[in-house]
């Protein structure tokens, strides 16, 4: 297949998750046999932050506006044999419009934040989908699977909504033979709402205890903000330097944003590409977890800082080093980006 995809950005990991979800997928969707197109808006947040200006498995273009890009490559758009709009797509509404009224194949939305565009829409506030634009796309693919997916059919009349998940590409994310540098790790660019659970299960264990190691990787983190100590901070890692940096943990903290929470089902990137790293995870609850990882066996659970420190001090290494290779099996199965590429296929095959 001709595959056009509008995305956030793929040659730059900056400050988001999309470029990593896109880059494996399309990877995969290219050894596949499938000739893909990525078309990706210039912004000069992340011109000066290109981790990969030239993916190797896709042609990539960064355009200026869209006038000039449908003047340029409306006819190769049009005649794709599937075009994916993902969230937040500058000016998302209006492609997706366009694409609607000329693309002859399949047309997609493929929604990498579902929670937060759904309450986007509730409030009449998301600037790259509308509801008047959902049914007009033959598929929703959504980063959040269970009861959201029957909501996005029977409320906003999508014709059908499937769970594409996030997931991680084995070459760029696997174990490294290093010795553990940190007690606890944390990687993820700054939420408002993600905040209050890294002061709990992070910030607060550190301020306990003077001995222990702590690190928090991620860009956007108010200048404001104090750190113990023991806590050193990096402020942009590149995808390629992320195996190494979660291989010097001797766990690892996962944290989800609030809607994510409440929507449940919705894994982030970040937790399949530490389970890769086979680095043992102590994530906050959230329904469907169970789907993904079984607690207490491949994932460890925490929701109160003494709990965090328990973790820390008394668990076993044996247990731990055995938790941190279960999930690397459970994702290497289940997640990866080859597996989202099959999936993705099968979706686009059986419309």
């Amino acid at each position: 297949m001709k595959i056009v995809v509008f995305g956030l950005s793929i040659t730059s990991s900056w400050g988001n998750g999309h470029a990593t979800t896109y880059r494996g997928l399309l990877r995969e969707m290219g050894r596949r046999g499938h000739e893909i197109l990525f078309l990706e808006r210039d912004a000069q947040w992340y011109e000066t932050h290109r981790d990969l200006p030239e993916p190797p498995f896709c042609t990539t273009l960064i355009y200026k506006s869209l006038d000039e890009l449908f003047a340029d490559y409306g006819p190769e758009i049009c005649d794709a044999d599937c075009v994916i709009v993902g969230s937040y797509v500058y000016q998302g509404i209006e492609v997706g419009t366009w694409v609607s009224k000329h693309a002859k194949g399949i047309k997609a939305f493929y929604d990498i934040d579902t929670p937060v565009t759904l309450a986007a829409l509730a409030r009449g506030e998301c600037q790259y989908l509308s509801e008047a634009l959902i049914p007009c796309y033959d598929l929703y693919l959504s980063f959040t699977g269970g009861p959201t997916l029957d909501h996005i059919e029977r409320h906003y009349g999508s014709r059908a909504a499937r769970a594409l998940y996030c997931s991680v590409d084995p070459m760029v994310h696997f174990p490294v033979q290093i010795t553990p540098r940190w007690d606890l790790g944390y990687l993820g660019t700054y939420s408002r709402d993600r905040q209050p659970g890294l002061e709990q299960l992070l910030c607060q264990p550190a301020s306990s205890w003077e001995k222990g190691r702590f690190v928090v990787a991620g860009a956007q983190y108010p200048s404001d903000l104090t750190w113990s100590k023991n806590t050193m901070r990096i402020e942009h890692l590149p995808p390629e330097c992320h195996s190494e940096f979660y291989s010097s943990q001797r766990f690892t903290l996962n944290l989800t944003r609030k809607q994510m929470q409440i929507a449940g089902y919705s894994p982030s990137v970040r937790l399949f590409e530490a389970a890769a790293c086979a680095v043992p995870i102590v994530s906050d609850h959230w329904p469907g977890l169970e789907q993904f990882f079984v607690p207490g066996k491949e994932i460890l659970l925490a929701s109160a800082s003494q709990e965090m420190l328990r973790i820390l001090q008394r668990f076993p290494d044996d247990e731990r080093r055995a938790i941190g290779e279960r999930a690397r099996a459970r994702v290497l199965q289940s997640h990866s980006a080859a597996c989202r590429a099959e999936e993705l296929e099968e979706y686009l095959t059986a419309l």
